[in-house]
């Protein structure tokens, strides 16, 4: 089916947004729950998997059958698309750091079970969301099923999966302890899956509603609205934890929403470089933590100085354009024998 480009750059944006704040987080330290930066940092993740299930429906859900062959094609697919660049970043964070995992640890994330087993037990930086991605994808064909032959079992089920979303943001997550030691709970998939399971909802019900320039305006405006100016102050973990949870998970799916319904076709000076880097973000994301570690060890060897502005700039540089050749010469090979193998 057709390429959303519309929601490439989002992907896009999203990425790059995660990028800065991990490069900032890096250099400067950890940021306050009422700035933008850390508002993205942590819901551009989840802004990834809004549209991963937005995606997936958009392109799996009128042809995918629940069969062996159609389920073997779906895995396989997502594997070449997924796991070589994962592996080239885990081996490449192996080198960089010069430490053995442990068998047990190297088999879990080679393999990508550690997002079923041990998610929060990951090699590379930022690859605990590729371990939840997996989880989500065998929840994917479940998804499909349900609400094409079961659709009160399916609503139930999504009742269950919110049910759950709730309990970690109200219950599991503590404000009183900082967000870097829950990292474990906030990185559990069961915390995550609600946000896969809202971009699946938002293609099921709006695939087929246009919505009017000036309302879908109006939305985009109330997701970055509340994304930006929602009133959260403290550590990062009152971000993720109680209404504010709430409240951010709804901007994300306004901002879906919104890119997902946008018509408007930009000139090609803006549209091709947001498209580019959409189609790139995946390695964007991956790639970014190697870079900044390289630039890091170089200039740390030579001995040579230069300001934080200045190196942040560089390592932002290179990293679009090692994530851009990356895709061109690497990802896009993957992508194609995914494409054209046969069930």
């Amino acid at each position: 089916m057709n390429r959303l480009h519309n929601l490439d750059y989002l992907r896009g944006m999203a990425a790059f947004g995660i990028m800065s704040y991990h490069y900032l987080f890096w250099t400067l330290g950890v940021f306050s729950s009422d700035t933008f930066m850390a508002r993205v940092g942590v819901y551009g993740v989840s802004l990834f998997y809004v549209l991963s299930g937005l995606t997936l429906y958009h392109v799996y859900y009128h042809v995918m059958l629940p069969s062996k062959a159609d389920l073997s094609s779906f895995m396989k697919k997502r594997i070449l698309r997924l796991f070589p660049l994962f592996w080239v970043v885990t081996f490449s964070t192996l080198l960089l750091k010069g430490y053995w995992p442990g068998t047990e640890k190297l088999i879990l994330n080679l393999t990508g079970l550690f997002g079923f087993i041990h998610w929060n037990d990951y090699i590379a930086s930022g690859v605990w969301s590729i371990g939840n991605e997996l989880v989500f994808y065998s929840f994917f064909p479940l998804f499909i099923f349900l609400s094409k032959r079961f659709k009160i079992l399916f609503i139930v089920f999504s009742l269950l999966i919110a049910c759950i979303y709730f309990y970690f943001a109200f219950y599991i997550l503590d404000t009183h302890e900082v967000f870097s030691e829950q990292r474990q709970n906030y990185t559990n998939p069961l915390n995550q899956l609600f946000l896969f399971l809202g971009g699946f909802l938002i293609g099921l019900i709006f695939q087929n509603i246009k919505i009017k320039r000036g309302l879908n305006l109006f939305l985009f405006l109330c997701g970055v609205g509340l994304l930006v100016f929602y009133p959260v102050k403290g550590n990062m973990i009152y971000l993720v934890t109680g209404w504010n949870r709430l409240w951010f998970t709804l901007s994300c799916f306004l901002i879906c929403l919104s890119f997902y319904k946008l018509y408007i076709q930009f000139p090609r000076f803006i549209h091709r470089p947001l498209t580019l880097l959409g189609e790139a973000s995946y390695s964007v994301y991956l790639l970014h933590p190697i870079v900044y570690s390289s630039v890091v060890m170089v200039l740390s060897s030579m001995d040579f100085h230069i300001s934080l502005s200045m190196r942040l700039i560089l390592t932002v540089v290179l990293a679009l354009i090692v994530s851009y050749m990356i895709y061109q010469y690497f990802e896009k090979y993957f992508i194609r024998v995914g494409r054209y193998s046969k069930k």
